[in-house]
């Protein structure tokens, strides 16, 4: 009987070791998730604020917080006003489906005035589309710097035209590109 007790003992022994050997281990990788979690905290500051009247500098780093908030907002103001056209144009277009001239003349202006007006509608769309691929970038941090070179595309060209992907270098290459490719 002496022996079963102290078979018992070692193997309650064990377990205990193994037990605080666990505990260890696990109040080591709690520490460094909280040091973790402190490191990040102090570097992480509240979502960068603007006001209503700021304009990029050129004084200030290119491409800074400040900046893609301000691109970030110009952006979705810019994609909500297309969208708000966009449904506008097609609510009004589809009212004026139910008037049909008899006048051969004034059909086939009305189907001009329809078909002008798709082709803008489309021209939109694709603009959304590039809004959303720039908006992109922005998440990514590639926003501001060109597709080809990687160099800066600058602020004045981004105020001008927001969805820009290329230096003017670059965009001018593109350029002659697509006519010497749409020439053959």
């Amino acid at each position: 009987m002496a022996k079963t007790s102290k078979v018992k003992k070692k193997v309650t022994k064990a377990k205990n070791k193994t037990a605080n050997k666990t505990k260890v281990k696990t109040a080591a990788k709690t520490s460094a998730v909280k040091t973790t979690i402190a490191k990040t905290k102090d570097t992480i500051k509240g979502p960068i604020k603007i006001s209503k009247t700021y304009i990029p500098k050129e004084t200030e780093k290119y491409m800074c917080e400040k900046h893609k908030v301000f691109f970030k907002i110009k952006l979705q103001e810019w994609k909500k006003e297309l969208v708000r056209a966009n449904n506008e144009a097609l609510y009004n277009g589809s009212m004026d489906d139910n008037s049909i001239s008899a006048d051969i003349v004034d059909q086939a202006s009305s189907y001009t005035d329809k078909n002008v007006e798709m082709k803008a509608i489309n021209r939109q769309i694709k603009l959304i589309s590039e809004i959303d691929k720039a908006l992109a970038r922005i998440r990514e941090d590639t926003y501001g710097y060109c597709l080809d070179t990687a160099e800066p595309i600058g602020l004045k060209r981004l105020m001008a035209r927001p969805v820009a992907k290329y230096t003017i270098a670059a965009q001018e290459k593109h350029e002659k590109d697509e006519k010497v490719h749409a020439d053959d």
